[in-house]
C-alpha cells in the first residue's frame, strides 16, 4: 500500500462556486492528487464519515497509480442534470447541456412540494420533446406512499426510470409492486441503495430494481464497480457525485468499459459548476474517453483557503490510515 509521504507529494485542494445550489452545495470541494499513472480526486461530501470516505479516497489512488482497464467503445452518452429548480429556469439549465436528449430531474426537494416537481418535470418534457428521455431522482427523500403518489402524477410525462425513490431496498420491491397494481409503469432504479460489495446481489434478487445506478468513488475505484456491474446483473447507468473533470474522467472510464452501455450517463455535471480545472467537453450529448490533466493556473485560481486545505489534509490522512496494508 502507498504510504502517505508519497501521495502527500503532489496534491491540491481546490474549492469551485456552483451556478445553482445542488444538494445544498453552494461550493464544490476537491482534493486533486497526482500519481505515475495520472490524476485521481478525492472529494467525498463533508457529511460523509471517514469509513464511508475511505473508498472515495480508494478510487484516488486507482486512478493516480493504477490506472483503469482498456476501453470497449471511444466516447459516452451523457445525461442532463436539472436540479431543483423552478419551471422557468429548466430551459437555462438545459442550455449548459448541448446536445444532451436526455435529462435527470432532481424531485423531492426539502422545502418544496410535489407540485413544485410536477412543473419542474413538465417544463423537462416541454423542452425535450417527445423524443427525449426524462428521468427523475429523489434521492431516497420518500416514503413508500409519497412515492406511489409522486410516481402516479410523474408517469404520464413518459418517465425514463424514477432513481432512489425510497431509501430501503426493501421499500424499492415493494414500490415495484405497488406501482405494477396501481398500473404506473415507470422502472425503478436503485442508486443510495449500492454502496457495498455484497449489496448487489441483493439488488438483483430482492426486486427491488430494474436498474443500477454505479458512481466510481463510493464503490472504490473502476474496477470494483465494475465487479458491481457483473454481480448486480441488470442495466447500468453511470453517474458522478458532482465531481471536477478529474473525478469524472473515473466515470466516463468506467462507463467506457462496460459490455453494454443501454442509458445515458450522469456524467455531465461540471456544467452545473461556474468553472472546472480542466476542460472535458461534452460535444455532441456525449463525452470523450480520456485522460484528464488539470490546468496549473486554474488550481492556483481555484486553490482553497489554507484552513479548507488543512481540513482535507487532514480527512484523506485519516481515511488513508483505514485502507487495507496503508502506511505512513
Amino acid at each position: 500500500m502507498l504510504g502517505w509521504e508519497e501521495i502527500e507529494a503532489d496534491l491540491h485542494v481546490v474549492s469551485i462556486p456552483m451556478r445553482v445550489p445542488f444538494r445544498g452545495v453552494l461550493e464544490r470541494e476537491a482534493l486533486l492528487l497526482r500519481g505515475p499513472a495520472g490524476w485521481g480526486e478525492f472529494s467525498p461530501f463533508l457529511e460523509y464519515d471517514d469509513a464511508e470516505s475511505a473508498r472515495w479516497l480508494a478510487a484516488a489512488l486507482e486512478a493516480a497509480w493504477t490506472g483503469w482497464p482498456s476501453p470497449v467503445r471511444d466516447s459516452v452518452p451523457v445525461n442532463a442534470t436539472v436540479p431543483a429548480v423552478v419551471a422557468d429556469d429548466v430551459a437555462s439549465v438545459l442550455a449548459r447541456f448541448p446536445g444532451c436528449t436526455t435529462a435527470k430531474v432532481k424531485v423531492g426537494e426539502v422545502g418544496q412540494v410535489l407540485g413544485d416537481d410536477v412543473d419542474r418535470v413538465a417544463a423537462v418534457r416541454s423542452a425535450l420533446g417527445a423524443s427525449g428521455r426524462v428521468r427523475v431522482d429523489a434521492n431516497a427523500a420518500w416514503t413508500l406512499e409519497q412515492a406511489v403518489r409522486a410516481l402516479t402524477l410523474l408517469a404520464p410525462f413518459d418517465l425514463e426510470y424514477a432513481e432512489q425513490p425510497c431509501a430501503t431496498l426493501e421499500e424499492l420491491a415493494t414500490l415495484r409492486v405497488a406501482l405494477a397494481h396501481a398500473g404506473v409503469d415507470v422502472l425503478i432504479a436503485a442508486d443510495e441503495s449500492v454502496r457495498k460489495a455484497e449489496d448487489p446481489l441483493r439488488v438483483a434478487l430482492s426486486g427491488a430494481a430494474d436498474v443500477v445506478v454505479l458512481k466510481v468513488a463510493p464503490l472504490a475505484g473502476v474496477r470494483s464497480a465494475l465487479a458491481v456491474a457483473e454481480a448486480c446483473g441488470l442495466p447500468v447507468v453511470v453517474s458522478s457525485a458532482l465531481d471536477t473533470s478529474v473525478g469524472i474522467s473515473a466515470g466516463v472510464a468506467l462507463a467506457a468499459a462496460l459490455p453494454d452501455l443501454p442509458y445515458a450517463c450522469g456524467l455531465a455535471t461540471t456544467s452545473l459548476m461556474a468553472c472546472d480545472v480542466a476542460d472535458l467537453v461534452l460535444t455532441g450529448g456525449t463525452l470523450p474517453v480520456r485522460a484528464v490533466v488539470p490546468d496549473p493556473d486554474r488550481l492556483a485560481a481555484l486553490a482553497a483557503p489554507a484552513d479548507r486545505r488543512v481540513w482535507w489534509l487532514a480527512r484523506a490522512r485519516r481515511c488513508h490510515a483505514l485502507l487495507p496494508d496503508s502506511a505512513g
